[in-house]
């Protein structure tokens, strides 16, 4: 995240603690802009648009902050109210039903809301160590991540990625089997497991989840190409 976006984000969530919704709308909007993967702005946007009664992008924008930290549970409990106010009944009730398990969770003596925030906070490092080219500082930062919340897909693709630029594909290769069980849907994922198994020699496998990947998302770049350099040299070893 630059430097800009940063202070956009910083007065965004001033104004917004203030209630000064019309001052913090533009300026979380435009973070958006830069960075779709920060789950608290979209909380706060949503609660704005409810604010304003315009429930179905507030919907909308609780739904993806769960969609990026599905432990978010104050963005769960914004929806469900959303789902109440919308009529949608029983997919509240299914919302607050979840809140009452994970809460009840003994497996761990942290809130899952505090869970996925401090798992967060240790990407957030993890990806500064990465910038600064201090690999194994970041791997380091985000297995802490992971251990906390073990369901987050994209922190486990991230913490594969850089266990194969370390060499380490088995480790890489457990990570991305596991990002993939935590979240099946999950294109980048399969992207890079992909790419971990042509690494390994599994061609047949990487193929597989390439295709996999253009099924669930037929815009993919990195996949499509992958595919087709693949195929090309399979096409150029036949005899």
């Amino acid at each position: 995240m630059d430097e800009h976006t940063k202070h956009w984000l910083l007065l965004g969530r001033e104004h917004y603690q203030k209630r000064e919704f019309d001052r913090a709308e533009p300026l979380l909007r435009q973070v958006l802009e830069k960075s779709d993967r920060l789950a608290d702005v979209h909380d706060m946007l949503g609660v704005i648009c409810h604010a304003r009664g315009n429930f179905a992008q507030a919907e909308h924008h609780f739904e993806r902050a769960l969609a990026i930290n599905p432990s978010y549970t104050e963005a769960a409990l914004n929806l469900a109210v959303t789902n109440n106010d919308r009529g949608k009944y029983e997919a509240a009730r299914q919302i607050y039903a979840r809140i009452r398990t994970l809460a009840s969770d003994g497996a761990t003596a942290l809130d899952p809301f505090a869970r996925g925030k401090i798992a967060n906070m240790h990407a957030e490092v993890a990806q500064a160590y990465a910038d600064a080219g201090m690999v194994h500082d970041a791997i380091i930062e985000y297995d802490r991540a992971v251990r906390l919340c073990p369901q987050f897909a994209d922190l486990r693709t991230k913490l594969g990625t850089l266990l194969r630029e370390t060499g380490d594909l088995s480790r890489a290769r457990e990570q991305y089997q596991a990002a993939i069980e935590a979240r099946p849907t999950y294109v980048p994922a399969r992207v890079q497991y992909g790419v971990t198994l042509l690494a390994l020699g599994e061609n047949d496998a990487a193929a597989e989840q390439w295709q996999t990947a253009l099924e669930l998302d037929s815009d993919n770049v990195p996949a499509r190409m992958y595919l087709r350099i693949l195929q090309a040299e399979s096409s150029h070893a036949a005899p």
